[in-house]
Parts: structure tokens; C-alpha cells; sequence
């Protein structure tokens, strides 16, 4: 919990200014002090704040991040923590968020699972995925550090809410198969999905997405970034809060008790 008298940074964007100012006057209740960093959104998921933010970051007891377009796999972020920080993602956070679902958990409770799997994913030779639907793939995590993201972050840690999750970035270049998407693609707009999405991955490289319209709008949003680093398996997540559903919100749909998903592009705050 933040202390009295500790700095705490909340950085946001206009829109997300209604979150921000309720996150800063729990802080100030609370005898800390507050400061707002308003930022032009980002033009994607994963570009670095403005380099004076970066530094407040770094400079705080505490940073929050109530914004739309995530700045959680930034060096910023990792630098924040790596200074000693503390950090908690409010990344697409509605104020329906902030007073019911995922947000209601026991996080207490749910901390000791959560680094289990953790732990259990740390270091895998090799770690295997499948479902009824479809999804057969294989990746290897030797060397790679197992997340466990509580929520109840200690200095030099950050962790998005209200998801629960444990997660592990693989080691590049070691995915194998097929996933077969059944939930949610949060973040560009799809949310739920109407139907699966079929992704199939060759040496840690998405290969192909097909399926209906909305496999084609990530199949196009992918495409329109130019970047082929964006098709990277960049992580392995498995939801472990009890309270979460699938809304079409990244932070609610991650955390959903006993699901799994995966996460490409850049893997930098998660030991890639």
C-alpha cells in the first residue's frame, strides 16, 4: 500500500484523467503526495513516455500508468522499477472497473498460487499448451525468470491490475505450433471474440492468422506496424484471479481464473 509521505507519480493521458484523479486522491487520503503527468497517448502500445516522465518515474516511491495505450513493456518502466519504484498498470481502466470484478479479489490470498506458477514456470526446458479447440504449441523458458504479478507489488516491482497472473517470456526463436485463440483479443478494438482465431507459429514467429473478421483486423493491425518483431511470442501468461470475466479489457480478460494467453511483440519487462 502506498505509505504516508511517499512521492507518488500518476501518469495518464486526457481521456483517462477521471481515473487518474481518483487514484491521486486515494493517495493524498492516505498522507502521500500525489503529482499528475498528463501525456499525449502513445501511437502504439509499447512507445516510451516523454524522457522527463521517464525520469519522475524513476524518481517516485510509486508510479501508476492510467492510460490508454500501454507504456507497461517500455524501458521507462523497467528503469523505474530497476531504481527501486514500485509500479502498478491501469492500462485501459474504466472507472466500472474500479468499483467491481477483478478489482474485488483477495489478492492476499491469490499471491501465494500466483508465484507457484511462477516458480513452476521458471527455467522450463520445455513447456507445452493445448486445448480442445485446437491449440498445440510448445515453447522453451531455460534461463528465463517466472513473473508473478500479485498486484501487491514491493519495491523494484511493478504488476498491471486487477489481473492475477503468472507468466514467462520464452526464449526466442523456440515457439512451435498452433494457437487457437477462444476468448478475448483485447486492446485494437476486437475484445470477445465472435468466433476462433487461428494463429500459427514457426520458430517463435507468428507465420499466419486466419479465421473471420476479426482475425482479419489483427492479421491488418499487425501488418499496418511494419515491424517484424511484432509477430514475436513474447510471453506466456495464466490468469489466476477469481473475480475476473471476459470483458474485452486486457486487465480484466489476463487475469480470468484458469485461462492462458499469449502475448507478442516486445518482452522486455518480462526477462526477454
Amino acid at each position: 500500500a502506498v505509505q504516508p509521505e511517499e512521492q507518488v507519480l500518476v501518469v495518464t493521458e486526457a481521456e483517462m484523467l477521471p481515473i487518474a484523479e481518483a487514484v491521486s486522491a486515494a493517495v493524498y487520503a492516505v498522507g502521500a503526495e500525489p503529482t499528475i503527468a498528463v501525456i499525449t497517448p502513445r501511437q502504439a502500445d509499447g512507445q516510451e513516455p516523454p524522457a522527463n516522465v521517464a525520469a519522475a518515474m524513476r524518481a517516485s516511491n510509486v508510479f501508476f500508468a492510467a492510460v490508454r495505450t500501454s507504456i507497461t513493456h517500455t524501458r521507462a518502466v523497467r528503469e523505474a522499477v530497476e531504481a527501486g519504484s514500485r509500479g502498478l498498470m491501469l492500462t485501459q481502466f474504466s472507472q466500472d472497473m474500479m468499483i467491481g470484478g477483478g478489482i474485488e479479489a483477495d489478492f492476499g490470498a491469490q499471491a501465494p498460487i500466483c508465484r507457484r506458477v511462477a516458480q513452476a514456470m521458471a527455467g522450463a526446458s520445455e513447456i507445452r499448451l493445448t486445448n480442445p479447440h485446437g491449440t498445440n504449441l510448445t515453447l522453451g523458458a531455460r534461463g528465463r525468470r517466472g513473473n508473478a504479478l500479485t498486484c501487491l507489488v514491493q519495491p523494484g516491482e511493478f504488476s498491471p491490475v486487477p489481473t492475477i497472473e503468472a507468466n514467462v517470456s520464452p526464449l526466442e526463436g523456440t515457439a512451435e505450433g498452433v494457437i487457437v485463440a477462444n476468448a478475448s483479443i483485447p486492446y485494437i478494438g476486437i475484445g470477445v471474440l465472435e468466433e476462433p482465431v487461428t494463429v500459427k507459429v514457426a520458430k517463435g514467429m507468428i507465420t499466419s492468422i486466419t479465421g473471420g473478421q476479426q482475425a482479419a483486423k489483427l492479421a491488418a493491425d499487425l501488418k499496418a506496424k511494419n515491424d517484424p518483431l511484432v509477430y514475436n511470442i513474447a510471453e506466456l501468461g495464466v490468469g489466476l484471479n477469481p473475480k475476473c470475466k471476459f470483458i474485452g479489457f486486457m486487465l480484466e480478460d489476463e487475469g480470468v481464473l484458469g485461462s492462458v494467453h499469449i502475448g507478442i511483440g516486445t518482452n522486455i519487462t518480462l526477462g526477454g
